[in-house]
């Protein structure tokens, strides 16, 4: 037992540290001696619990996949539940604001995820993980759900609405692998301010959280229905 867990250490330090190479200097420019020397492993250790540089990225790609779902499945499931308690917490397009304010909370702290992006944009590599394509067809199941339920904008089409959600986020994404802010909660709250206005039914702006359903208090202003 001791073993395993020594093993599942090791190969969690190689994973980060790959994670952190790749999002620094892209697939072809990272190192494998680079990427030991930052785990605290061996040459010998790196290639005893991953093959080459392409298994490791290839792990770094899954874990951030993982993640991904988890976010996505995580916030439906307590919509769902929030639906059955009473509430705004339920409808599509809060689902939707509170997975983007999960997803760029994530992408801020967990370099797994920020290289998991990085890889499969990056020309040099070709993985078999599309995670801004995965993003891509929730965001589109979300909104089509929103237009099921009424509470998208009337004569909005949900696939302009879906691209118009997703060339965001990924932009959100792009940007914050260079400058933090552009993944910070109070920018996605200002995005969503002026994005939901367009996209929410009449009716249902009021019971929408900008900042998300478990996030903190609007800056003033930037609420609906604070005229």
């Amino acid at each position: 037992m001791v073993k395993q867990e020594r093993g599942a250490r090791t190969r969690e330090a190689l994973v980060r540290a790959a994670a952190e190479v790749f999002a620094e200097q892209g697939f072809v420019t990272a190192s494998i001696a680079v990427i030991s020397r930052r785990a605290g492993v061996s040459a010998g250790g790196l290639h005893f619990h991953f093959g080459s540089k392409t298994a490791l990225a290839q792990a770094v790609e899954d874990r951030a996949a993982q993640a991904v779902r988890e976010i996505t499945v995580g916030v439906a499931g307590s919509a769902a539940g929030s639906a059955a308690g009473a509430g705004a917490g339920g409808s599509a397009l809060q689902v939707l604001v509170d997975a983007t304010h999960a997803l760029m909370a994530l992408l801020a702290r967990d370099v797994v995820v920020r290289a998991g992006f990085g890889l499969c944009a990056d020309a040099s590599w070709s993985g078999g993980v599309d995670l801004r394509g995965q993003w891509r067809l929730w965001v589109g199941e979300v909104v089509a759900a929103a237009a099921r339920e009424g509470s998208l904008a009337e004569g909005l089409s949900p696939q302009d609405a879906a691209r118009g959600v997703v060339a965001a986020t990924v932009g959100l994404e792009v940007m914050g692998a260079y400058e933090r802010e552009w993944v910070a909660p109070h920018t996605l709250t200002r995005f969503w301010t002026l994005m939901l206005p367009r996209l929410a039914a009449a009716g249902t702006l009021d019971g929408l959280l900008p900042q998300g359903s478990a996030g903190g208090v609007v800056p003033p202003g930037e609420g609906f229905g604070s005229d």
